[in-house]
This record gives structure tokens, C-alpha cells and sequence, in this order.
């Protein structure tokens, strides 16, 4: 792996992702990390790959009529929260890297998904869901995770339910934490 085609962190301290066929478990993993290693008090953000059209604000909210009258971009905030909504209509989805850009700095960021960009990553595997593993061609895979062994993998392996054991791999690949 040559460091230079990895994405770069930018303003953020570092970046980890997730990949793996719908199904295996990712968001259920994830949440677990963010929980797990934001409780240590890593400033945590994360960037998700939806394959399908979602909408994440609704009908007659006044951000959606601000979409729909054709404002490109929505930024709603209130003391609790900021929202912004992007319309990118034939722009394109954009790619990581400018999703990274959109994003205010963290210590971590963790993608979910965006399988074939250039970040290092733990595979999510469930063999139950009949896909081949990611890792044999991304040499940006460095950890696997399944619910069952998986026979002859190079990689460090985790049970999916050892988020402790998986957020200290992260942790560590990251430079977040030390070795002890």
C-alpha cells in the first residue's frame, strides 16, 4: 500500500472505514464503535454511503419548502442542532474527499460504506449473506470482522460482537492511542 493514494485527513486527526456487502451488519458495528470510543472522549464524526435516494427532512417542514422552491443548499440550525441539505441534482454525488471538506474538524472521522475509496478499513463479513470477501482485492482492508471464523485470512480477526477489541484496533491503526 503506498500512503500517497490514501485520502488525506485534512483538518480532521484521522480517518477509518467500514466496508462490506448490505447485510453483513455495518451500521449495527458502527454504532457500537461510535458509542465505544466516543465515551473515551475522541471527538467522533461520521460520513454513511446511502445506495438508494433518502430524505432526511420531510414535507412541509420549512427546510423542505425551502428545497423544494429551489434553494440548493438548506443550513437549519437551532441550539442543539445544525442540518444541512444539499441538492446536488445532476452535479453528481460527490466524493469523499469533499465530504470530508463539508465536515467541521474531528478528532476521528468513520466512514461507513464508500468501499472503493482509498481509506484504510476493517471488512464487515457475514458469510450468511453468499458474497465473496472484500479483502483479497482492497489491500486497504487490514482487519476483518465476522460472526464466524473465517479459514486462512491474513488479517487481524474480531468476533462482531468485540467492539472494545475493534475500537482499540481503530484507536491504534489511527494513531489515536498508543500501544501499551
Amino acid at each position: 500500500m503506498t500512503e500517497a493514494r490514501l485520502i488525506r485527513p485534512g483538518r480532521h486527526g484521522a480517518i477509518f472505514g467500514f466496508a462490506g456487502w448490505s447485510g453483513s451488519g455495518k451500521t449495527t458495528l458502527v454504532e457500537k464503535i461510535i458509542a465505544h470510543i466516543s465515551a473515551s472522549g475522541v471527538d467522533v464524526a461520521t460520513i454513511k454511503h446511502a445506495h438508494h435516494h433518502f430524505d432526511a427532512d420531510h414535507a412541509g417542514k420549512d427546510s423542505h419548502r425551502h428545497r423544494e422552491a429551489g434553494s440548493r443548499q438548506v443550513l437549519v440550525s437551532s441550539a442543539y442542532r445544525s442540518a444541512h441539505f444539499i441538492e446536488h441534482g445532476d452535479r453528481g454525488e460527490p466524493d469523499l474527499s469533499t465530504l470530508l471538506d463539508q465536515l467541521m474538524p474531528a478528532d476521528l472521522v468513520l466512514v461507513e460504506g464508500f468501499k472503493s475509496y482509498p481509506i484504510q478499513k476493517i471488512e464487515i463479513h457475514r458469510p450468511s449473506v453468499g458474497k465473496p470477501n472484500l479483502y483479497p482485492n482492497d489491500d486497504l482492508v487490514i482487519g476483518l470482522a465476522s460472526n464466524e471464523k473465517i479459514a486462512d485470512c491474513p488479517l487481524p480477526f474480531f468476533d462482531l460482537e468485540d467492539v472494545a477489541g475493534i475500537a482499540s484496533f481503530i484507536l491504534l491503526q489511527t494513531k489515536l492511542k498508543q500501544a501499551s
